[in-house]
């Protein structure tokens, strides 16, 4: 995957320094980021809706303050590639119940069998009791393959030569799990091609998942694969539902974009990717990590941080109208506000943030104070109870001369604190009231009204 996505970077360079109009840069990238997926086998179904979403949304969409259109356009991309790799979520690594039996699938040469020692190494390192079974009686390699990886995972095995898989496989459920007492066991299948003549090892597939019935189904991608990848991984999922998907192989020159389509056909999520020949060079799967990664995002850390400061102010702006709704404001959300008015400016900003605050009339002196002694404030806060945060109207002299001690800092700065967290309950307690009049405000949708 990692050669379609150096493809994206250098799209996302050029657009940035274009000099066309938005609406004719956004068009140009568009039309660009179609030629090179499909180049890298992306499924042409999963190319025409991800470009149709990016261009809704691009041409919809207005940016929030701050923001230029174009660095807006690369959020949008952004967030549309992440949702194509499975989301802003990191899938759960571990087991939710024990035992946990894990069914590797996949077509032959995707690297299945070195997938199965890597799955056993993560797990065996964070404490589990791991066994790895082999149920490929067609491939002659497979049997030594596994027992090999088994030895120098240092954890046991079981396997046949010959016989029927679907028997085997239960076999090595039973002695995995009753002898050797594991926790998970990890079981390898022969590789499939899904088509033709192999339409029977499907089958076969699907008998062995109903056989030992399987806590999850991961489905091995080579990187590597192409444009048959998602009929294929269609058909796996038709056979047994995919829970999961590896990637194997991104440390090479491959294309990936079987890899994109199969996350599509199966809308299962991408956990693990292994990026290495050694069993160590395997690593849980971040969407956003990732795709930050390879759009060369880690690059503009000005954007970046853009980005996140966007983040902040939504969850600022969503702490503000519900503290304007009941009219009262805790000293939680305080220092939520005091963390992150530094990377969203002043305070006055901070209040802009919520449709019809800004229309307010607050004194200098008001502001003055928060601007100036974040810092001190935020570490008076830090040494506060959990009821004192709840309810600052408990703080008395003797707690005033504790938490200052606590933070280090004096008596009157506690004081000053204190001070500001009422004259802000008093602004939203008048308001909520009705006895500010803010122009613009829907005092109605906020929850406003006469106590």
């Amino acid at each position: 995957m990692s050669s379609i996505f150096g493809k994206v970077r250098d799209l996302v360079s050029s657009f940035l320094r274009s000099s066309e109009s938005y609406e004719e840069a956004v068009a140009a990238f568009i039309k660009e980021l179609q030629k090179e997926m499909i180049k890298a086998d992306v499924n042409v179904r999963v190319v025409s809706e991800l470009s149709s979403r990016i261009r809704e949304r691009a041409l919809k969409e207005e940016p929030p303050p701050g923001i230029l259109r174009k660095e807006w356009f690369i959020k949008i991309v952004y967030d549309e590639l992440v949702k194509l790799l499975g989301g802003d979520t990191v899938s759960e690594p571990f087991p939710r119940s024990f035992p946990w039996v894990v069914l590797l699938v996949g077509v032959q040469g995707s690297g299945k069998t070195t997938t199965a020692g890597k799955l056993a190494l993560y797990y065996k390192k964070r404490g589990y009791r791991v066994g790895l079974a082999t149920t490929d009686t067609y491939r002659p390699a497979a049997y030594d393959q596994l027992k090999q990886l088994a030895d120098y995972v240092g954890v046991p095995f079981y396997g046949e030569r010959q016989g029927d898989p679907v028997e085997i496989a239960k076999k090595a459920i039973k002695v995995l799990l009753h002898d050797y007492l594991c926790d998970i066991v990890i079981v390898d299948t022969a590789g499939r091609h899904g088509y033709g003549k192999e339409e029977d090892l499907l089958v076969e597939m699907k008998e062995i998942a109903e056989a030992i019935k399987p806590s999850e189904v991961i489905l091995v991608i080579d990187a590597s694969v192409g444009q048959k990848a998602f009929d294929l991984a269609k058909k796996f999922h038709e056979q047994t539902p995919i829970g999961s998907i590896i990637v194997t192989k991104l440390d090479g020159t491959a294309r990936g974009g079987g890899a994109l389509s199969a996350v599509v056909a199966t809308g299962a999520k991408i956990k693990f990717i292994g990026d290495g020949e050694k069993l160590e060079d395997f690593e849980l799967f971040n969407p956003k990590r990732f795709v930050a990664r390879v759009l060369g995002l880690g690059d503009l850390e000005t954007l970046l941080e853009k980005f996140k400061a966007i983040e902040e102010s939504d969850e600022i702006r969503k702490r503000l109208e519900k503290a304007v709704t009941l009219g009262r404001m805790t000293m939680r959300d305080i220092y939520y506000q005091l963390k992150s008015v530094k990377k969203l400016g002043p305070l006055r900003k901070v209040l802009e943030l919520v449709p019809g605050l800004s229309m307010l009339k607050i004194g200098d002196e008001m502001l003055k104070g928060s601007e100036k002694k974040m810092d001190v404030w935020v570490s008076i806060i830090e040494s506060m109870t959990y009821r004192e945060l709840d309810n600052p109207s408990i703080i008395d002299k003797s707690r005033v001369r504790r938490i200052a001690l606590g933070s280090g800092r004096t008596v009157n700065e506690v004081k000053e604190l204190l001070d500001y967290y009422e004259l802000v309950n008093k602004m939203l307690k008048d308001l909520k009231r009705g006895k500010l009049r803010v122009k613009g405000l829907d005092l109605g949708r906020l929850g406003g009204g006469s106590d």
